[in-house]
């Protein structure tokens, strides 16, 4: 049998304000292209949809940078107010040159500029910025419930965003939020094709998932913030009970700080 899945966009999903139903909206724009979810689905969202829904827009106007802020933006040659927005998103500064501000994030989350991001937003009326969104695993958990109870099909859902990754050039689709599907495989115990045990393959399934549907949603002018991950085993998919908060190494761990 050959093993293989597909990966596929929901069009013409409209612009996202707050307090939108994504649920409802997924649902009517997959009903208008004659999709529907079927058991096993994973349903990919681009994080700057959840955010915008659940009001994550600041307006920089509305912002006073501290003396924190101002020294830093000065370092790293960024606007104040931008510089207090991740302040206030982070728990730890970790490094700064010009142009570069890597913070741990309250969620845990290491890298630029706590995600908040000003693409792809509308900046017509006053110059904003995109927190990321308060919690995306509950976000996660309760749109899988909606879309469960409307469809009868058991789903998956991944909250996806763009991530730089220490040595590698460029950004990847990685997950900052999940419910429904197992996070980590953890294959250590097992054995490889000539009968080794494995002593340390632990697999990131919600980061592989989040990168192949970024590949589809794209970064810039693709307008698919929604996407379908179809075919994977569901055996090794689907799970109760996890969420991207265990993707985070825990500190102790971390042999970098």
């Amino acid at each position: 049998m050959t093993a293989q899945f597909s990966v596929f966009g929901v069009p013409d999903i409209p612009m996202i304000e707050h307090g939108d139903s994504l649920g409802d909206i997924i649902l009517n724009a997959m009903a208008e292209a004659e999709q529907s979810l079927r058991d096993g689905d994973v349903v990919c969202l681009a994080q700057k949809i959840v955010s915008k829904a659940e009001g994550q827009m600041r307006a920089l106007a509305t912002v006073e940078p501290n003396p924190e802020a101002q020294a830093l933006a000065k370092a790293t040659h960024k606007d104040p107010r931008m510089v207090q927005l991740i302040l206030d998103e982070s728990t730890e500064v970790l490094r700064h040159k010009p142009n570069v501000l890597i913070v741990r994030h309250k969620l845990g989350i290491v890298g630029a500029h706590a995600g908040i991001d000003q693409s792809n937003i509308d900046h017509q009326d006053q110059e904003q910025a995109l927190l990321l969104p308060k919690d995306p695993d509950a976000t996660a958990a309760r749109l899988r419930d909606h879309l469960q109870q409307k469809t009868g099909a058991e789903l998956g859902v991944v909250i996806t965003d763009s991530h730089n990754r220490p040595w590698r050039m460029g950004t990847i689709g990685c997950a900052i939020g999940s419910a429904g599907i197992r996070v980590l495989d953890n294959q250590v115990g097992g054995q490889d094709i000539y009968g080794r045990t494995l002593q340390a393959t632990l697999i990131n399934r919600a980061d592989a998932i989040a990168s192949a549907a970024t590949l589809v949603m794209g970064e810039t002018t693709e307008k698919l913030p929604v996407v379908i991950v179809r075919g994977l085993n569901s055996n090794q998919t689907m799970a109760e009970g996890e969420n991207a908060a265990l993707i985070n190494r825990p500190l102790e761990e971390d042999l970098f700080r």
